[in-house]
C-alpha cells in the first residue's frame, strides 16, 4: 500500500502513528483510510467485508483485521455477531460534576434508566470503612444498578451509603429513579464536595455480563467519595462505564 506524500486531511493521524524508525505500520495506514470511510458512510452503515477492504486498499486481510479491531476498541465501529461490522454512533458525554447521572444525560437529550441488581444492608470491610470514616463491620447500604441511556446498557454503578445517616432510605427510595434526587429532596442531603478518580480497567466476567459487553473491551472506572458540610463522607460510588460508548468532560 502506498501512502501519498502530498498534503492530505489524514496526514495528521498518519503522522501520529509513525514510530521512531520512521516507517508507518501498514495496519495504521489502513486504519486512517478506514476513518475516512467511516466518515463517508455515516452512523449505522455497514462496513465492507474484509475481502472487499483488502482488495480496495491492496493490503492483507490481517492488516484490515487489526485496523478494524482497534476501531472497535475505540468505539468507532461495532461488531454484531452474524450481521457484520457497522459504523458506531457518537460516544455519549458524561459530565464530571456534583450533578447526578440522570441530570447529566437529560442535558444531552437522552433518557436515563436503571435496572436494580442489589439493594441490601451489609457490614463495611476495612477499606470501605476507612473511606467513609466508619468502624470496620459497621452497617452500610449497598445499591447496585445497571445504567442505561435511551434503553442501551452503558454502565454498572455500585453505591455504598452510611446506614446510620439514612435509616429511612429503604422506605422512600425508588431504585428506578435518581438516588441523588432522593437524597437531596427527601432526605435533606447537602452535597458540599466529592473526590473522583477515573482510570481504565477491564470488566470482570460478571460485570461484562451485566453491562452486556465484551470482557476484552476497555472500561472507564469512576471512583467517588462524597461528603456533606463539615467534611463527613456519606457515600462511596464505583461506576463502571463502557469505554467504547462514553467519554467524560469537565470545565476547568
Amino acid at each position: 500500500m502506498v501512502v501519498p506524500s502530498h498534503p492530505h486531511p489524514a496526514d495528521g493521524p498518519v503522522r501520529a502513528g509513525i514510530p521512531e524508525h520512521g516507517r508507518i505500520p501498514r495496519y495504521y495506514a489502513v486504519k486512517v483510510r478506514l476513518l475516512e470511510l467511516i466518515g463517508e458512510l455515516g452512523e449505522g452503515a455497514t462496513l465492507p467485508t474484509e475481502r472487499e477492504l483488502s482488495e480496495r486498499y491492496d493490503v492483507s486481510r490481517a492488516s484490515i483485521r487489526q485496523a478494524v479491531s482497534e476501531l472497535v476498541l475505540e468505539g468507532k465501529l461495532r461488531r454484531r455477531q452474524g450481521s457484520g461490522t457497522f459504523v458506531a454512533p457518537p460516544k455519549l458525554v458524561q459530565r464530571l460534576s456534583l450533578g447526578s447521572y440522570t441530570e447529566s444525560l437529560r442535558q444531552e437529550g437522552l433518557e436515563p434508566a436503571r435496572t436494580l441488581i442489589t439493594l441490601e444492608h451489609r457490614p463495611a470491610d476495612p477499606g470501605l470503612a476507612g473511606e467513609l470514616q466508619l468502624v470496620p463491620g459497621e452497617d452500610v447500604i449497598h445499591l447496585e444498578r445497571v445504567l442505561l441511556a435511551d434503553g442501551e446498557r452503558i454502565g454498572l454503578e455500585s453505591t455504598y451509603l452510611v446506614s446510620s445517616r439514612f435509616p429511612a432510605l429503604m422506605d422512600v427510595f425508588d431504585p428506578e429513579e435518581s438516588l441523588y434526587a432522593c437524597l437531596r429532596d427527601q432526605l435533606g442531603v447537602v452535597f458540599e464536595g466529592a473526590e473522583e478518580r477515573v482510570e481504565t480497567v477491564l470488566a470482570t466476567p460478571r460485570e461484562a455480563l451485566l453491562i452486556g459487553t465484551n470482557p476484552a473491551l476497555p472500561m472507564l472506572l469512576v471512583h467517588r467519595v462524597s461528603w456533606e458540610p463539615g467534611g463527613k463522607p456519606f457515600e462511596r460510588v464505583r461506576s463502571l462505564f463502557r469505554g467504547d460508548r462514553l467519554s467524560f468532560s469537565t470545565r476547568l
